[in-house]
């Protein structure tokens, strides 16, 4: 057998790491320097030895008697020789244990050789008796005393992981220089003075106290000259380390001043604060919070600290001086991912924490990116702190999901934009909701406009529960539509929405159907919250009520309501039957076949009628046929369906219906100015259109701009009153963006820009009914903050003088930049109102800039007029759904959407609001909410304008003059004031020129006058040839151009929630809540041939009935 050897196998070694640290001198150094807290307590005890040992050295001085014998120990000298001993053999165990190879760089230190000096005496006097009475100097223990104190601060704050203070620790080391300069010259002198007059301890403390402040008595003096040398040494020393100290202290003074220093524990657990995180502070940004959020009475007691990364700026400095704000306000520069700076501003016991977004980057991503990380870090460090976070990117408002109130800029602002389109001044109408107010600005006003537009200003969303309601609760049990109305009936109130209490969700206006009940939430629109409001009856209403029905007296109502509801209480007793459908909701029904009295309108019923509420199936077409509809001139039928659409371009878009094409369009048919394989349409004007553009100027194709797209397109829209939609873009779009809009009918897409009148021209501006110009990414910061407006200003008043009939919609960086847009030089009128809106601010008023026209009007907005949406959350934490339900970003199931009507005519036999609330309660189920009215005004403007108007008064023979008179026809009242004006400036020519006839000075100014009117007007006319020749050039038909500027001489404002007896007038555009039209459809509908004839035929109806 052969044998084979055994693999021999691995010894195993044990290791033991870290060897040296078992040794006797690394665990006394461990013990005595490297472990934090037990060399804070060898501190403590040094420290008090140091003290002892000063202690000892004054009762020796004071109990001295120099008859006792040398060699015997006194108490105090026994004491000081025991704690010299123990100071002695701690300094030789500590310079041990800190050695490191140089011996001498030990020895020659200072606080080794005060030791020594203050040591080893003593324990000589041990073994020689003879010197036992000798003073050692060991007063100079307070300045190892001083040492030891700055140690055990490190020390202190090193244990309980505290950033050290510079602050606190550069006054505690002042303070201990002095104290130890005062003690050592006191004691110095004293113990020199032993030899001569011998001078007490307390004299010599007034010697140096009268001394080191420069008052120099000279009553208590030194003799002799050791005692005088010290006094030299002390000044001198003195003079160089006091200033040296001040100067530390005075530059971390300031350094602590820029970043704000501390928010004390005690203050945040015993006082409420919120913090605001910002990466720049701007004045304007600071004021708006600053008003909005100490608007509110409950939060005046709260602080506001604010946590920048920046330098305070000169301008914010200014204004945190103020006492109004000096003592609300704390500022402090630190960075939000830091711990030690949410430490400072005490997140973890914030009422709330706002972070806000940088608007002015160039790069909105990155700016959002740091507001995330921001979020990220608070949610961190204090997870029960509500965050209120304002994002720019829709794209990346899921990141911060998880904070309590969000408000993405682009939804809103694209959102509003939309709506402006089809509901006037919606974003006036959002901007002065959410804006706090008392309703008072414009009261002094001499305008009649200025007055009720102020006043209506005031009015705000504000909620309370039924039961606890005086306004809401005696229609408990009563239908939704029935309580809305008699509450504004009755006090002034618009009911909007409700919450179920089992339900989260916060319907506007859910219809008739819905029953009040006590445990329901009401939101309702008012000057004030009910809690603030008093009630006053009339004496007819606190001798009680009669019995009877609703209409039984006038007495029931206020006197406002009266006036709006005498012809209809008779009428609505003798005509009980409901009204025919077939006509419009707003025709006057007939009234006995006479004219004499008023028409009547229906009462809103109590509880929800099937039969008087109007049939809608808007899953079925209201105008078409349900399956094409055409849109082009020449072109195939388009198939339309409704549906959600398939492509969102970021995530947490909220779906909503919409109308869609039954196949999405290719990529090269959303090209407006290309033709391709599928059609050869180069312009706006080859498409053949029958409604009216919508233009929308942008830098990029971002996927906010999705958000402008389908609020035109939802499913409640009329299809035949759907209006193309064309994106002017400076940068053409990804296939992403494409991707997700090409599933809408009527959506085009153009390269190029507003300064450009080709690209204008070619995508169809002179078919447009509204242009959207939307604020530019890479003009948004400038070197000049307020000139980031100036490119988008220009622009727009380029095309005002343009396209004078054309309504502008201008998003603007700055709100204070709107003074400048539709700009007249000479304009009094804007001039007077820049006066009230300089008094109106220094009266407080959040809304100065209010009375602007174009904001008024809706023609301009600021996305930074919305930033008051997100602080209005602090206190009303339903403000952000109620806006984004009103704007369409949400569809909740159940709850309504805003819509408009314009009053016509044949509708002014309604005669006041409070009807019409009535008229639109009964017949359809909606809730108006406003008023947007444009009103004629003759604006005193330059000389150029009045010229235009006389000629265009006197000279028929003109073709372009005709055309202008015949537009002034649509306005009766502006003509008539125009005539008249004509007329007494030609009374005045013709007296002019009967006086002047000798005078050739008075000639010659109105020949001068005369001809800068030809000049003025020869301006205006080569704007005209000039667009007329650039679309000659283009191949453009120029018969649609019309020059002639409709907006000109009107002003329109919105009136929110105006009182009942408000008269309506031509032209007024009514804000509605409309009901959701899908909330009563039933699950199954029929399909059979029949029944679709009759859905057909009701649906016509009902399209009559609620013809706008």
């Amino acid at each position: 057998l052969s044998v084979f050897p055994l693999p021999l196998l691995p010894v195993r070694v044990q290791v033991e790491f870290y060897v040296n640290e078992n040794t006797f001198k690394e665990r006394l150094k461990l013990f005595f320097i490297k472990n934090q807290r037990s060399s804070l307590r060898i501190r403590v005890f040094n420290f008090s030895l140091k003290l002892l040992t000063c202690l000892l050295y004054i009762i020796r001085v004071m109990t001295d008697n120099p008859v006792q014998s040398a060699g015997c120990f006194s108490f105090p000298v026994f004491a000081q020789v025991i704690v010299a001993i123990i100071s002695f053999l701690e300094t030789m165990l500590l310079m041990y244990l800190s050695y490191k190879g140089n011996i001498w760089e030990q020895i020659f230190q200072v606080s080794f050789l005060l030791e020594m000096i203050n040591t080893v005496p003593f324990i000589i006097t041990i073994f020689w008796p003879s010197i036992r009475n000798i003073f050692i100097p060991v007063f100079l223990n307070c300045w190892l005393a001083k040492c030891a104190l700055e140690n055990m601060i490190n020390d202190v704050h090193r244990a309980i992981q505290r950033t050290n203070s510079a602050m606190f620790n550069q006054v505690l080391i002042l303070i201990c220089t002095l104290l130890c300069l005062v003690f050592t010259g006191t004691c110095g002198i004293q113990h020199l003075e032993r030899a001569g007059k011998n001078l007490s301890l307390f004299n010599s403390f007034y010697f140096c106290i009268v001394t080191f402040s420069t008052v120099g008595f000279g009553d208590v003096t030194p003799r002799i000259w050791p005692s005088q040398l010290l006094v030299v040494i002390m000044i001198c020393v003195a003079l160089v380390v006091l200033p040296l100290q001040f100067e530390e202290l005075i530059y971390l003074w300031m350094e602590r001043q820029k970043s704000g220093g501390n928010y004390s524990r005690h203050r945040a657990q015993t006082e409420k604060h919120v913090v605001l995180c910002v990466s720049a502070l701007k004045i304007d940004l600071l004021m708006d919070f600053l008003n909005e959020f100490y608007a509110h009475p409950r939060l005046q007691d709260y602080y506001v600290v604010i946590l920048c990364p920046t330098e305070m700026d000169l301008q914010v400095r200014r204004v945190l001086q103020i006492p109004l704000w000096s003592q609300r306000v704390i500022y402090l520069q630190g960075s939000v991912l830091k711990d030690q700076d949410l430490l400072r501003a005490k997140m973890d016991d914030a009422e709330a924490c706002f972070i806000l977004s940088s608007r002015n980057e160039v790069d909105r991503m990155a700016a959002d990116h740091q507001t995330i990380l921001r979020a990220w870090a608070v949610k961190d460090f204090a997870p029960n702190c509500p965050l209120y976070v304002q994002i720019l990117k829709p794209e990346n408002k899921f990141h911060v999901k998880f904070a309590d109130h969000v408000v993405c800029e682009e939804e809103f602002k694209y959102a509003m934009l939309a709506l402006n389109c089809v509901c006037p001044a919606t974003s006036t109408l959002v901007t002065l909701l959410v804006h706090t107010s008392r309703g008072r600005e414009g009261q002094q006003s001499p305008e009649q406009w200025q007055r009720m537009y102020g006043c209506c200003s005031g009015n705000e969303v504000y909620h309370i529960k039924v039961c606890d309601s005086k306004f809401f609760g005696e229609y408990n049990g009563k239908s939704f539509t029935y309580a809305s109305f008699h509450a504004h009936k009755k006090y002034g109130v618009c009911l909007i929405g409700i919450k179920r209490e089992d339900n989260k969700s916060i319907l506007l206006n859910p219809g008739p159907r819905h029953i009040m009940a006590a445990s329901d939430t009401c939101y309702y629109i008012n000057i004030t919250k009910e809690e603030n409001s008093a009630f006053i009856f009339n004496q007819e209403e606190k001798k009680g009520r009669p019995a009877g029905g609703l209409y039984d007296g006038p007495s029931q109502l206020p006197v406002h309501s009266i006036i709006a509801s005498m012809g209809t209480v008779a009428m609505d007793l003798q005509n009980t039957t409901p009204p025919d459908d077939s006509v419009g909701k707003l025709v006057p029904p007939t009234v006995n076949g006479t004219g004499s009295r008023r028409p009547s309108i229906a009462p809103v019923q109590e509880l929800a009628d099937s039969a008087s509420i109007l049939p809608c199936d808007l899953l079925s077409d209201q105008s078409e046929d349900d399956s094409v509809f055409t849109d082009e001139k020449g072109h195939s039928p388009t198939e339309y369906v409704k549906g959600y659409p398939p492509n969102s371009p970021y995530i947490g878009s909220s779906p909503t219906l919409c109308h869609l094409l039954a196949e999405k369009a290719p990529f090269c048919c959303l090209r407006l100015d290309q033709g391709c394989r599928h059609n050869s349409f180069e312009d706006a004007k080859a498409y053949g259109f029958k409604n009216k553009l919508v233009i929308v100027s942008a830098e990029t194709a971002g996927n906010g701009l999705y958000n402008f797209i389908v609020p035109l397109r939802a499913y409640y829209r009329p299809r035949k009153e759907l209006n193309p939609i064309v994106l002017l873009l400076d940068n053409p779009p990804d296939n992403h963006f494409l991707e997700a809009i090409c599933c809408f009918p009527m959506v085009y897409y153009m390269a190029g820009s507003i300064d450009n009148l080709d690209s204008l021209l070619q995508c169809g501006i002179i078919y447009a009914d509204n242009l959207v110009v939307v604020d530019k990414e890479s003009t948004m910061s400038a070197e000049e903050d307020y000139m980031a407006d100036a490119k988008t200003i220009v622009n727009v008043q380029t095309m005002f003088r343009l396209f004078p009939s054309l309504s502008i919609i201008t998003e603007l960086t700055h709100p204070s930049n709107m003074r400048f847009m539709q700009f007249r030089a000479k304009d009094c009128y804007s001039l007077a109102l820049s006066k009230l809106e300089k008094k109106e601010r220094d009266k407080g008023s959040n809304l100065a800039f209010m009375f602007r026209l174009p904001f008024a009007a809706g023609r301009v907005f600021s996305i930074s007029m919305l930033d008051t949406l997100l602080y209005q959350s602090f206190v009303k934490d339903y403000m952000i759904l109620i806006a984004r339900l009103l704007l369409g970003l949400d569809t909740t199931p159940g709850s309504g959407y805003l819509c408009a009507m314009k009053v016509k005519e044949e509708d002014l036999w309604i005669g006041t609001y409070g009807r019409l609330f009535q008229k639109l309660c009964s017949s359809s189920a909606e809730i108006p909410i406003g008023i947007y009215r444009t009103e004629s005004h003759i604006f005193c403007t330059s000389e150029s304008q009045v010229s235009v108007s006389v000629d265009d008064c006197e000279d028929t023979k003109d073709r372009g003059d005709e055309s202008r008179s015949n537009d002034q026809s649509d306005h009766p009242l502006l003509r008539k004031k125009s005539m008249q004006w004509a007329r007494r400036l030609s009374k005045k020519s013709v007296r002019w020129q009967g006086a002047s006839r000798d005078s050739s000075k008075d000639h010659a100014q109105r020949i001068a006058q005369q001809r800068l009117n030809l000049y003025r007007r020869s301006e205006r006319e080569e704007l005209s040839e000039l667009v007329r020749n650039r679309m000659r050039h283009l191949g453009l038909p120029t018969s649609g151009y019309d020059e002639q500027n409709d907006h000109q001489n009107t002003l329109s404002y919105v009136l929110i929630n105006p009182s009942p007896d408000t008269r309506l007038e031509l032209n007024d555009v009514v804000y509605l809540i409309r009901s959701d039209p899908l909330a009563h459809v039933p699950e199954e509908l029929p399909v059979h041939s029949s029944s679709l004839k009759e859905r057909r035929e009701s649906s016509i109806d009902t399209r009559e009935d609620t013809q706008l």
